[in-house]
């Protein structure tokens, strides 16, 4: 009896290291999910992720704010994902490999830039998803009746002391601190 006390343990452990070496394999979202975003034109943005090999993002998990407040976003148009199955979230819509989002705006004249923050939420397919991810990008606007793209935002760093201010989430604000957090889920 004491005998399989201890091969339940062993193999307990072995199973739980397994688990813990799959969460240091992992990449971080700023390279598992490669952001960018730009101007297409005088009243479209485009945000861009590329998504790294076995890993995918939510749909619904998006959220889009500018800044100054004289720029509008209109309803963001996405393309079609792929349905998953959700363990915990059902029938969910799905990216892999790249996501191309577009997002009308409305603006004054005089605004020829704007600062743009996303939210997004993406995971591995090992089982481990990682928290809401905020990214920025300072974008140029071309001149409003002008039909010229503008130059994609160089992987969208953030800029500003405090871009979780653009998204209202005032208990999120960390200022320039880097973190990053997974949840894991066991399958």
């Amino acid at each position: 009896m004491q005998f399989n006390l201890y091969r339940m343990l062993a193999l307990l452990l072995a199973l739980s290291l397994h688990g813990f070496a799959a969460a240091q394999d992992l990449l971080p979202p700023e390279v598992a999910f490669k952001f960018s975003a730009r101007a297409l034109d005088a009243g479209t943005l485009e945000v861009r992720y590329q998504i790294a090999d076995g890993y995918y993002m939510y749909r619904d998990r998006f959220k889009f704010a500018a800044e100054p407040e004289t720029v509008k976003l209109g309803a963001a148009q996405f393309p079609k994902g792929e349905i998953h199955n959700d363990e915990f979230f059902g029938k969910v819509e799905t990216y892999r490999k790249e996501v191309r989002i577009r997002l009308p705006l409305t603006r004054d004249a005089a605004a020829d830039r704007l600062t743009l923050a996303v939210t997004s939420q993406g995971c591995a397919d090992v089982g481990v998803c990682y928290v809401p991810q905020l990214q920025t990008a300072k974008i140029e606007l071309p001149a409003v009746g002008s039909g010229a793209a503008a130059s994609p935002s160089p992987n969208g760093q953030r800029k500003s002391k405090s871009p979780y201010a653009l998204l209202n989430l005032p208990s999120l604000s960390r200022g320039n601190i880097r973190t990053w957090e997974v949840s894991i889920c066991l399958v």
